[in-house]
């Protein structure tokens, strides 16, 4: 029964190239394929739910995205395991995105908690959790 799920979520970004570079590798090895692409936009989907990434207009660039603003604070994720977390820190830090709560990590979110903060292109926080 998918009553109550998400079905979907609809990002606006500030750089659609960037996003689509960031977020691809990463959604694919979660085990999310490419499912919509348009000019202006793409989703990727996982099961009954889909991802999509627009390109905000530029009459609306002129206040960046803030998680701390109303609105959208992060996005958390299943992993497969620790291990999953550590491998995807691994690639997340060759890549030169901003790990979040460095000092904490992997347990910024408490002792029981294993997992990795990270920021996307526009500084949204993504998070990654182990089962």
């Amino acid at each position: 029964m998918t009553q109550g799920m998400l079905h979907h979520i609809e990002v606006n970004v500030s750089n659609l190239y960037n996003t689509l570079d960031f977020w691809g590798w990463f959604l694919e090895d979660l085990g999310y394929s490419v499912y919509q692409e348009w000019e202006k936009g793409q989703s990727w989907k996982l099961g009954n739910t889909y991802i999509v990434f627009v390109q905000t207009e530029e009459r609306f660039l002129d206040v960046p995205y803030h998680r701390c603003r109303v609105g959208l604070n992060h996005l958390a994720f299943h992993a497969r395991s620790r291990d999953h977390v550590d491998e995807l820190t691994m690639k997340l830090k060759q890549k030169g995105t901003n790990i979040l709560y460095t000092g904490q990590h992997p347990f910024a979110g408490g002792e029981d908690h294993y997992a990795v903060y990270f920021e996307d292109p526009d500084r949204m926080k993504v998070e990654l959790v182990a089962p």
